[in-house]
């Protein structure tokens, strides 16, 4: 089924769909019309006496030379080739999808100067499973994503690598086996192509989708973690949370009293606990992790309106008819965005690997057996998998600092201050893989502590997810292999197949346009 975006007006909830999915994407009709008009105003300009940058000049410090209306075209060419530059391993597959739909929003906002047939030929190359290879290092986020951008923009000129049909082969032929044809470009086409933030965005909202099933996934080994530890849910109150204000927070405890109702575990300690309040990380699991919400709500509001910006440079204003220089490409919004996707993915991981070690604690854990194995000193248990823990929350620490304070010069201090979006966004990959991992462990060992709970039981929502972990991970009765138990569990966070029925606000809210 085709995926029709109106340039302007792309959600997160169809980004989402772009990039979980692999149907074909195509601009909505009426971006034709503004398309066509600009290119036709590039044209004019090519043809004329005055210099107009990227249309007949030189780039970057070259602008202030002129170039022959008769080597536009080469002009147009060289700029593609001589930007691709990137190296590192290679973009996925679903993330080099959404960079080029990103490409043809902004394309399609009709201030770019490109002709219809280059929009059309990244619409083909979509619906016909034409991947360019891009490599993912080499851009600083401004002026845009140049190598990464340059990397896709040569496969639709018949150079570069793409991947078809499950084969890496040159770009050319790539084309060809999709029965597609290379394009000349025209005026101003190369740098439209490769001048905009569109690497960094996708990256970024990538992150973003990952980021929200990992903080949703938490309120649910935070319940179970709670049950675990026989923990109070009196923080849960929902007066204590509206008096506050914060909506992250007020929905967290919504979500997290709806999956504790029932559970016979809570109601056996509502009397005579000697306990008068829970550690932090599972008392103020509201705060932490809806703050952490706020935070991704509001990055992804960033992200929605750049996939939906154009960011190349020089626009064409077709009402004013003129082509003007700007600056749309720096990418700081979407450095900005990252930067605080990390800081949200580091806290969540941050809380959960404490309620990790709270329950191999048995000074801690309200009665659970040491590492949470039947019979310690013979086996150890989960003493090593919260270690694995504690490794990575404190590797998403030093990963969560920020990308966005630092800067370099480049291209010969022509672009004397850049966003570093790229890797801000990229790192962002590798935090969401360590808390799933964290998120994980936390799912294994709370599942495990209730079970030392029985005959007392858990609510039936938390008994659900609990059955369906153990469709994958059996309990630990005696040490076992535990590498393979962890990445199932890991499997089961990042998938988003425990989320079914959780009463949680979607990544959209407050994102909406």
């Amino acid at each position: 089924m085709t995926v029709t975006l109106t340039p302007g007006q792309a959600d997160l909830c169809q980004l989402e769909i772009v990039w979980r999915g692999t149907d074909p994407v195509t601009l909505a009709s009426a971006a034709r019309s503004g398309v066509e008009a600009a290119a036709a105003l590039v044209f004019r300009a090519a043809q004329g006496k005055d210099a107009i940058y990227g249309v007949n000049t030189g780039f970057g410090k070259l602008a202030s030379v002129k170039i022959a209306a008769n080597d536009t075209a080469k002009l147009q060419r060289n700029l593609i080739l001589s930007h691709c530059c990137g190296v590192g391993e290679q973009l996925d597959a679903a993330t080099t999808r959404l960079m080029m739909v990103l490409k043809l929003l902004s394309l399609g906002r009709g201030a770019s100067g490109v002709a219809w047939a280059t929009v059309a030929l990244i619409e083909a190359m979509l619906a016909k499973g034409v991947l360019p290879v891009i490599p993912v290092q080499g851009s600083v986020g401004a002026s845009g994503d140049l190598a990464p951008l340059a990397h896709m923009a040569a496969v639709l000129i018949g150079e570069g690598e793409a991947v078809f049909d499950g084969q890496k082969l040159p770009g050319k032929e790539a084309l060809t086996k999709a029965g597609l044809t290379p394009i000349e470009l025209g005026p101003k086409e190369g740098l439209a192509l490769i001048n905009g933030t569109q690497f960094s965005t996708a990256c970024a909202l990538a992150a973003l989708f990952s980021a929200w099933r990992n903080a949703s996934a938490s309120v649910i080994t935070a319940a179970l973690s709670t049950d675990a530890i026989m923990g109070s849910t009196a923080p849960l109150v929902d007066e204590i949370h509206t008096l506050r204000g914060h909506p992250g927070q007020i929905a967290v405890a919504r979500a997290q009293r709806a999956l504790m109702d029932g559970s016979e575990i809570r109601e056996s300690h509502r009397d005579g606990d000697t306990r008068v309040q829970d550690p932090y990380c599972i008392r103020c699991q509201p705060q932490v992790t809806g703050a952490a919400m706020d935070l991704l709500h509001f990055a992804g509001r960033t992200l929605e309106i750049e996939a939906n910006a154009v960011t190349d440079n020089p626009l064409v204003l077709t009402g004013e008819g003129l082509i003007v220089s700007g600056g749309n490409f720096h990418a700081e919004p979407v450095a900005f965005a990252a930067d605080q996707i990390a800081l949200a993915l580091c806290e969540i991981g941050a809380i959960a690997q404490r309620r990790v070690a709270l329950m191999v604690d048995p000074t801690l854990s309200f009665d659970l057996p040491p590492f949470l194995t039947p019979a310690p000193g013979l086996n150890s248990g989960f003493m090593i998998a919260e270690v694995t823990t504690a490794a990575l929350m404190s590797e998403n620490k030093h990963l969560a600092n920020p990308c966005s304070t630092d800067s370099t010069p480049t291209s010969a201090n022509q672009e004397d201050h850049v966003s570093m979006a790229a890797h801000a966004a990229r790192r962002l990959l590798r935090m969401n893989a360590n808390l799933n991992v964290i998120l994980g462990v936390e799912l294994l060992c709370a599942a495990q502590g209730i079970g030392f709970r029985a005959p007392l039981k858990t609510s039936a929502a938390l008994q659900g997810i609990i059955k369906a972990l153990r469709e994958t991970v059996p309990e630990v009765r005696e040490d076992r292999y535990m590498a393979p138990d962890i990445a199932r569990a890991a499997a089961l966070i990042a998938d988003g197949v425990l989320l079914s029925g959780l009463d949680l606000p979607g990544h959209a809210q407050g994102a909406g346009r």
